[in-house]
């Protein structure tokens, strides 16, 4: 089809307008839509194009209305005008490239304002067109897309990383309001990547690297897998020009020496299905080179080492074929044990579904194969597009949509949450790789690990006691802090301790159900034990208090108590004491209330005995960080164990009157044997050496240095030096103290609390 453009003058207008009219040589038809009456062209006068690449884009458009069909050429015409002079670094002039964006929208077959935004989107920031101009012309939602596409490109930052992250964070605020803005992104990113032969290579190597790392991953996310392929090959050419030609040239080596054996393979398929009459379309694929060579990196394979550059598509009639479908391959090739994914029954978060198997097949040769529905294809291919393309994937494109917006929404509340753009990049690309990520134990085993995995959740999938005595570990023979999260051919190496044991914190970090299950395991384990330890403590304090010797309760009259209180042992009984979910004092006198129970003379209740370190049971408070010489007193929490504050805590004043149920007293051991933590604060002279004058009067007292800061805010002729240090006792603290006083700029020292 050719269209040709035609001007005319109407009789009834005052002043001169130039018409335009679009007529289709094999019709009788012409439909008239207005044009340009600044430049109004001669009466009758034809207008033509005659590059086939605009020609091409027209054809496109057939699916579209006569009416936004001609206002598509009327954006074309305007765009051409606005661009007139300028060429790209190809010496093409500058109107091929809103012209490919566009067309790329147009075998998308989006709707008209994104076609005609396709084709302004450059217009705002190149040239002097306003955004009220495109209103005029074309309307608000046209403007908008327009004005959020080169809000992309317009930002002046110190460091291009920063531009990078703004630009990454303008963008999707810009996709939660409209997607078809990063649909014509990513039309505008390939273009670009197809036509970067003349720019110089560092920067072809930069505009690729970030389209690996943003566009790729954001297209596959919306299910452009189609077009998330193009983007890696072409970002692949510029970032590794040499690996790709040797990478290219093996391929083409290899088609011709396996192509005997795929079309075995192809034959054997389609008999099969013959014969369970299956009615299916079967299709041999060759994988990217991008993913190949992503696997020979990540796997640490050579090329030879790939045996499963091909693969085979089978899409059927319905859900339930897929199913028949793989039954009757698994009967003709024997499946690989653990390589079967039901993607139909859990669609991976950009809404994919497909069933995925791998069979062993002739020679040996591994075979995967991806079974699907035709509306599944166009879902897979095209994702959130397939909504536009198809009308099969009408349904599921709207749910992929509605699944879209609702992972837009917690972008945009995370990019509230956080000021800085690079720290928002940083939060979304986790985000953006919702897949595995695969890393090596020392001997070469390969494990996969949900990706933002931790050296904890590592640990924990080689064996549950390397996670318990996990202590540190090495990323590629580099000492790292456990939080570290794993990247993809990452070699791990884990350091133990024999013991050792895991940390509430790490719950924090840890990515894995089976790590998080066995750290809860393990320290409800621990809390139990703490709790039933103390619990017998406080029940023993309060049976001595009613004149009972715990040993000589029969027990017969414990079976009784403990089938009364429903529960299952006496260490039940002692947890729950100890965590504060029953009362020392009631199962005292149950037990003192029988006959059987002799009683002594009452004695004075004495206070329960702690070390400080009897773990998750017994907790010293942060507020008032008690240590051994202080006058201190308990709390019960109700779950979490008895709480150590001092006399003087003004927490613990205020909760002594409102809840003295809860409070109950106690000692320190005499000799604990164990450090413990306190805040000092230290004013001395603003001198040079001060810090390190002080630093040394601590370990002349023999305490450790755990923390130090020092307040910024008023630095004069005077400093505050904030310590926090480990000290045995109140005794020890008391001779740090009296040394430092000794130091002639030390003006004034004091113990912190809260």
């Amino acid at each position: 089809m050719v269209w040709k453009f035609l001007t005319a003058v109407t009789p009834d207008q005052s002043k001169k307008a130039a018409w335009c009219a679009i007529v289709n040589p094999d019709a009788t038809a012409a439909l008239l839509v207005p044009g340009s009456a600044d430049q109004p062209e001669p009466e009758n006068a034809i207008y033509r194009n005659e590059d086939p690449a605009y020609q091409v884009f027209v054809d496109t458009l057939s699916y579209l209305d006569p009416d936004e069909i001609a206002l598509i050429i009327e954006a074309y015409r305007f765009s051409e005008e606005a661009h007139r002079g300028q060429m790209r670094l190809s010496g093409e002039p500058y109107i091929t490239h809103p012209l490919a964006v566009a067309g790329a929208l147009a075998e998308w077959r989006m709707d008209a304002q994104a076609i005609i935004a396709a084709l302004l989107h450059d217009v705002m920031e190149d040239t002097a067109v306003s955004k009220a101009e495109i209103i005029a012309r074309f309307g608000k939602q046209v403007a908008d897309l327009v004005d959020g596409l080169s809000k992309l490109e317009k930002i002046e930052f110190q460091s291009y990383q920063d531009a990078q992250a703004e630009n990454f964070r303008k963008m999707l605020m810009a996709m939660a309001r409209d997607l078809r803005i990063v649909l014509i992104k990513l039309a505008d990113r390939l273009h670009n990547l197809q036509t970067m032969a003349p720019i110089r290579p560092e920067k072809r190597q930069r505009i690729s690297r970030e389209t690996l790392e943003i566009y790729v991953p954001i297209a596959t996310r919306l299910g452009l897998n189609n077009i998330s392929r193009q983007l890696q090959d072409l970002s692949f050419k510029h970032v590794h020009p040499m690996r790709f030609r040797v990478l290219t040239r093996a391929i083409k080596a290899v088609r011709g020496n396996r192509r005997e054996l795929l079309s075995k393979i192809l034959d054997g398929i389609r008999s099969k299905l013959r014969e369970a009459n299956i009615d299916a379309g079967v299709f041999g694929r060759e994988k990217s080179l991008y993913s190949i060579y992503r696997k020979m990196v990540d796997k640490h394979l050579s090329f030879s080492q790939v045996l499963d550059i091909y693969g085979f598509r089978i899409i059927v009639r319905d859900i339930p074929t897929c199913y028949l479908t793989l039954g009757a391959l698994h009967s003709r090739y024997k499946p690989v044990p653990g390589k079967f994914k039901d993607y139909i029954a859990i669609p991976k978060g950009n809404g994919y579904q497909s069933l995925h198997t791998t069979l062993i097949g002739p020679y040996g040769t591994p075979i995967e194969i991806q079974i699907r529905t035709q509306a599944m294809h166009h879902l897979a291919e095209e994702g959130i597009a397939s909504h536009w393309l198809y009308k099969d994937s009408e349904e599921s494109g709207a749910h992929l949509q509605v699944k879209m917006h609702k992972w837009l929404q917690s972008l945009l509340e995370l990019q509230s949450s956080n000021g800085d753009s690079s720290e928002f990049l940083e939060h979304v690309k986790v985000d953006l790789f919702p897949d595995e990520v695969y890393v090596f134990t020392p001997k070469g085993k390969i494990l996969a690990l949900p990706r933002g995995a931790t050296v904890i959740d590592f640990a924990y999938a080689v064996h549950t006691d390397v996670g318990h005595r996990c202590v540190a570990a090495r990323i590629d023979h580099e000492l790292i802090p456990l939080s570290a999260e794993l990247a993809n051919g990452n070699q791990v190496e884990i350091i133990t301790a024999p013991h050792a044991s895991p940390n509430p914190a790490w719950l924090t970090y840890v990515k894995t159900g089976r790590a998080r299950s066995k750290i809860r395991q393990f320290l409800r384990a621990i809390q139990q034990d703490g709790s039933s330890a103390l619990g017998e403590s406080m029940l023993h304090q309060e049976l001595q208090a009613l004149g009972v010797l715990p040993s000589e309760i029969p027990a017969t009259i414990w079976e009784r108590v403990i089938h009364e209180s429903g529960k299952k042992s006496r260490r039940e009984i002692f947890a729950d004491i100890g965590l504060g979910r029953s009362l020392a004092a009631v199962f005292a006198r149950r037990l003192a209330a029988h006959d059987e129970v002799q009683q002594t003379e009452v004695n004075v209740s004495k206070p329960l005995v702690v070390r400080g370190t009897e773990g998750m049971a017994i907790q010293l408070a942060s507020c008032c960080q008690p240590i051994p010489g202080d006058p201190i007193i308990g709390f019960l929490r109700k779950g979490q164990g008895l709480q150590i504050h001092t006399h003087a805590c003004p927490a613990a004043r205020k909760s002594r009157s409102s809840e003295p149920q809860n409070w109950i007293r106690v000692e320190w051991e005499p000799d604990p044997g164990q450090y413990f933590d306190v805040r000092i604060k230290v004013t001395a002279k603003n001198v040079r050496g001060v810090l390190g004058r002080v630093a040394t009067g601590i370990s002349l007292a023999g305490a450790n240095i755990e923390h130090v800061s020092m307040d910024r805010e008023n630095v004069g002729m005077y400093t505050e030096l904030l310590f926090l240090v480990q000290v045995s006792g109140r005794q020890h603290l008391a001779k740090l103290m009296r040394g430092l006083r000794r130091i002639p700029d030390v003006v004034r020292i004091v113990r912190e609390q809260e």
